[in-house]
This record gives structure tokens, C-alpha cells and sequence, in this order.
């Protein structure tokens, strides 16, 4: 079963999720806080570096299947060019302004 990004508890995560399926690099930087982190499979990247490997010039997507902790967290299947369909965990850490100050994936 998939969650619909309007149904998403978590006004940032649904944005998040609305700008890497609709591939808006501008609309996903502008939801992050400045000098934002991010990490994969426990390492940290470079997020600029990331973001445009792994979603923006790679055509990602992701059909959310379940959140927990308020919306900060989902199980979500991922897809892109490069690696196919995976089911990946995101755990995402928000400020007091809404925006996303670090975000963190693997593999489910």
C-alpha cells in the first residue's frame, strides 16, 4: 500500500517527497535548512553531490509505504536510473522554521 505525498503527516517530509517526485532540484534545496547533512547507509555525503546523483539527474521517485515519529520518519520504494526500485528507511530532523536540517537514508 502507498501513501499519497498529500497524505503525509509531515508538512517538510511531504514537501520533500513532492519536490524529488516532481524532480524540482530549486523546490527541494529551498526546503532545506542551510549547511543541511545528509547520510546513506550510515556515511555521510556530500549533499549537493548526492541529491543530483542519486535523485535529481537520475530521475528518483519515491511511493512512501508507511511514516512513523510524527511524519519524520518513512519506509518509502525507492527508484531511480541507476539503481532500480530498492525500499529504503528515511529519518529526517526538523528546525522550528519547518525547514530540514539533516536527512538520512538506507536501505530498509
Amino acid at each position: 500500500m502507498t501513501i499519497k505525498p498529500a497524505k503525509l503527516s509531515e508538512p517538510a517530509v511531504r514537501a520533500f517527497v513532492n519536490a524529488v517526485n516532481s524532480h524540482d532540484r530549486d523546490g527541494f534545496k529551498a526546503l532545506l535548512e542551510p549547511g543541511a547533512t545528509m547520510s546513506d547507509d550510515g556515511s555521510d555525503r556530500d549533499l549537493d553531490e548526492w541529491i543530483d546523483r542519486e535523485i535529481f539527474l537520475s530521475h528518483g521517485h519515491m511511493d512512501v509505504e508507511s511514516e512513523s515519529d510524527g511524519g519524520r520518519a518513512v519506509i518509502a520504494r525507492y527508484r531511480n536510473d541507476t539503481w532500480g526500485e530498492m525500499r529504503t528507511a528515511w529519518r529526517f530532523v526538523i528546525e522550528g522554521d519547518g525547514r530540514i536540517s539533516r536527512f538520512e537514508t538506507g536501505q530498509a
